[in-house]
Order: C-alpha cells, then sequence, then structure tokens
C-alpha cells in the first residue's frame, strides 16, 4: 500500500519533469548520476576487478551523458544507452573474462562444476578457508560445469567456459521469456510520450551500475534474478506447472530464493484459484528436491556448515559478506546480537507471511513488489550481508513495471486478471435475458 500511494506521485513527478525539461536532459542525468557511482567504485574500492570496471563504466556514462543532451532526439537517446551499455557491461566484461580477474564467487561456481562432474556434490569435505566453501545450492554448480569441461587454454574456452558468461545469459533470457509469456506487445514499440521503447528501457537497466558491476565482476545473483523474474511472470499468466519448473530452478541455487515460492503460489491462489496454487507448488518442491537430494545425502555436513552456517556468520570461518546494514550490525555485537537479528529476521518474514495471506497480490506488478519488500527485509536483517544483494528486489521491482508499461497484461493488475472459481477454471458466461427483445431479421419485398 506504500508502494502504491509513493508510486503514483513519483509518476506524476517524473511526466511533470519530462514535460518540463524533456527526456534528453533527465537521460543525461541519470548517466551523470551512475559515472559518479562508477568513479567512487574506481577511486575508492579496494578490489581491482571493480577498479577496472569503475574505469571503463565511468567512460562509457559519460559518452551516453553526451549522447543524450547533445540532441534531443529518440534515436540520440538510444544511441546514449548503447554507449552505456559498451562502457558498463561489453567491455569490462571482455577484458575481465580474458585476462582471468574475478571475484572469489566465480571461482567457487567453477571449482563447483569441476567437483560436481567428479563426485555428483559440489562441497569439499574439509575447507579450510574462505575460498573453499561453496555458500550455494548445488543447482548453481551447474554454471560452472562449462568451465570444467572446456579448460582455460585459449581466449575461446576463456570467454565460452567463464561462469560470469552463463549467469548473465541465463539473466537475459529470462527478462526475454518473461515478456514473451506476458502475450499482447505493445503495437507502438514504446509505452508513452517521452517513454523508452521495452527493448532499450532493458538495455538500460542492465547497463545501470545495479546490474552492470555484478554482471561484470561475479554475476552469481543474476540467475537468480532472472528466474524469480520470468516465475512471476509465468504465475501472472495462469502457467502454474512452467511456473514450478522455473521456481525449482531458483530455488536449487540458493536458498533467497524460497520467498518467491509464497509469492508465486499466493498470486495464483489469488488470481487463478487453489488447484493452480498446489499444483506450481508442488511441482517446485519436486524439481527442488530432485535437485538438491543428491549433495544432501552425499554430503549433509558440509551442506549444513557452507549453505547454512556460514553464510549466517555461524560457520568455523567468519564470512566475508561484511555490510553496515543493521542485521550486520547487531550481529557483530556477539552472541545476543546475532540471536536479536535472526528474531527481527523472523518477525519480518512472518508479518510478509501475513500480508500474503490478508492482502494477496493480483498482478505481476503486486507481486513483485512483495518480493522485493520481503528480500529487502530479509537482506537487511540478516546476520550477514552486502549492499550488493539489494540488486535482486530493485531489478524485480522495476522490471515488473517495464514489462507492463502502458499495456494491458494478463498479469498487469487485478482489472486484468479474472477471477476464477474454486477448482482454477473461469465461471461460465451468464445466458441471455429473454426479456431483451432482439432485431428482427430483414425480410425482401
Amino acid at each position: 500500500m506504500l508502494i502504491r500511494r509513493a508510486e503514483k506521485p513519483l509518476t506524476s513527478l517524473m511526466a511533470t519533469a519530462v514535460r518540463r525539461w524533456g527526456p534528453g536532459p533527465l537521460q543525461a542525468a541519470g548517466w551523470l548520476l551512475a559515472a559518479v557511482w562508477a568513479a567512487g567504485m574506481f577511486f575508492f574500492s579496494a578490489l581491482e576487478t571493480h577498479r577496472v570496471w569503475g574505469l571503463c563504466a565511468m567512460a562509457g556514462y559519460g559518452c551516453a551523458a553526451i549522447a543524450a543532451r547533445c540532441r534531443p532526439s529518440a534515436r540520440s537517446r538510444t544511441a546514449s544507452v548503447v554507449l552505456a551499455l559498451a562502457g558498463a557491461v561489453v567491455l569490462p566484461l571482455l577484458f575481465l573474462v580474458l585476462t582471468g580477474r574475478a571475484q572469489s564467487e566465480v571461482t567457487v561456481i567453477e571449482r563447483s562444476g569441476l567437483l560436481t562432474l567428479h563426485q555428483v556434490t559440489p562441497y569439499l569435505a574439509d575447507p579450510r578457508t574462505v575460498d573453499d566453501y561453496t555458500p550455494y545450492l548445488p543447482g548453481m554448480a551447474l554454471l560452472g560445469i562449462p568451465r570444467a569441461l572446456l579448460g582455460e587454454d585459449g581466449w575461446v574456452a576463456r570467454l565460452v567456459g567463464d561462469a560470469r558468461i552463463w549467469c548473465a545469459s541465463v539473466f537475459l533470457l529470462c527478462l526475454h521469456h518473461g515478456r514473451r509469456v506476458l502475450r499482447r506487445p505493445d503495437p507502438t514499440g514504446h509505452a508513452g510520450r517521452g517513454r523508452l521503447p521495452y527493448g532499450t528501457a532493458v538495455a538500460a537497466l542492465v547497463a545501470s551500475p545495479v546490474v552492470a558491476l555484478p554482471l561484470c565482476v561475479s554475476g552469481v545473483d543474476l540467475p537468480l534474478t532472472g528466474l524469480c523474474v520470468l516465475a512471476l511472470a509465468l504465475a501472472a499468466c495462469g502457467r502454474p506447472g512452467p511456473a514450478g519448473f522455473v521456481l525449482a530452478a531458483a530455488c536449487s541455487l540458493k536458498w533467497t530464493a524460497w520467498p518467491a515460492l509464497a509469492v508465486a503460489v499466493a498470486l495464483l491462489g489469488h488470481a487463478h484459484g487453489v488447484r493452480a496454487a498446489l499444483r506450481c507448488a508442488g511441482v517446485t518442491v519436486a524439481g527442488t528436491l530432485v535437485l538438491v537430494l543428491p549433495g544432501v545425502l552425499l554430503s549433509p555436513g558440509a551442506m549444513v556448515q557452507q549453505v547454512l552456517a556460514f553464510p549466517t556468520g555461524r560457520g568455523a570461518v567468519p564470512t566475508p559478506a561484511d555490510s553496515l546494514l543493521p542485521g550486520r550490525l547487531l550481529a557483530g555485537q556477539g552472541a545476543l546480537g546475532w540471536y536479536v537479528a535472526v528474531g527481527a529476521l523472523a518477525l519480518a518474514a512472518l508479518a510478509v507471511a501475513a500480508w500474503l495471506v490478508l492482502r494477496p497480490p493480483a498482478g505481476l506488478v503486486a507481486a513483485a513488489d512483495r518480493l522485493a519488500l520481503g528480500l529487502s527485509a530479509g537482506f537487511a536483517l540478516a546476520p550477514a550481508g552486502r549492499f550488493g544483494y539489494l540488486a535482486l528486489p530493485v531489478v524485480l521491482a522495476l522490471w515488473a513495471r517495464l514489462a507492463t508499461a502502458g499495456r494491458r497484461t494478463p498479469g498487469s493488475g487485478p482489472v486484468d486478471l479474472p477471477r476464477t472459481t474454486g477448482h482454477g477454471r473461469l465461471p461460465r458466461p451468464l445466458p441471455l435475458s429473454r426479456s431483451v427483445s432482439q432485431p428482427k431479421a430483414a425480410t425482401t419485398s
């Protein structure tokens, strides 16, 4: 409700700004803010990958701002997005991949793929350092198998085998297919006056620091984000089976995807009936068990230590996920602070669950908002976390609006989703009243 109340004045403010200054200057201002963000990474980050990205992105965003400001036209705005995409994604990603520079998450995924091929389970039995831990569920190892198969001999193998390429591919394919399942594309190619076409708007989202930075340096949360987006789109369109399969894939990557199941079930139950919700839940649980159960059976102790204890700050090795988020600050005060953070996290989960029951989402945007707020609360109150985790809820909320802007789709809101009966079927239309006079057929002379 708070989001709905804040969205209307913000939309009105943006429309007024577009009418007064035009979309070009506003887009240029956005790219300048992104350039400041990239400059901060270049000058102040202690990670080499972040500094490389910051240097390339700073130049790309600066060129994009100039292109958007110099010639106020639709073509120049599209050109600015291309420049930002080249500077913030293409160039730094190629340089980092071909030179073998990456955050430790990429190495963990690729090692998990190699271990999966040799011992089925992706976990080391006796991890000694932080880099030996695998805080992901077994499904994430599938993205590291190309590196295990191709090796690193030659630039083609380094490029095609890198886990970041596969993480980004899953993310982009999910965004593309999520748009397709919403049906009824905008025939004009744009959502309205002053707005970018959908493809250009999504390219701008990918070029933004929220997506471009993790895509280039780690990419570990991108497949999870894309699968959650696609699952909600399928649920909004009343396709519980495919939504369940996609959710199973997401839930086998990281446990942070599990709240998406509750949101999708609430959406399906409200808009398409209890049977559809139960079908989605059943498919998700069964698929997740198929993907996760081998790791549970072969290395239960390693999974508990690396997937549960380590990310929450209770493992034998301290987690590097450190930030100024409330949960991390509380956990840093000792055992009592850790339990307070976990208790606050549990209360937030109960509040979101009650929200889903009392006011279930009726469309894609409402479902994305609930999942985004739930994940934001979880990341903020978790005993260990990073600010970068918040990119997932940001992308969820923004993409849902981009995909449904300017059109009436089956998942855009309550007016677009006809209520079904308790068995998941649409109600039968009422017959015409016999008292209504029918036009008589014309007679010929």
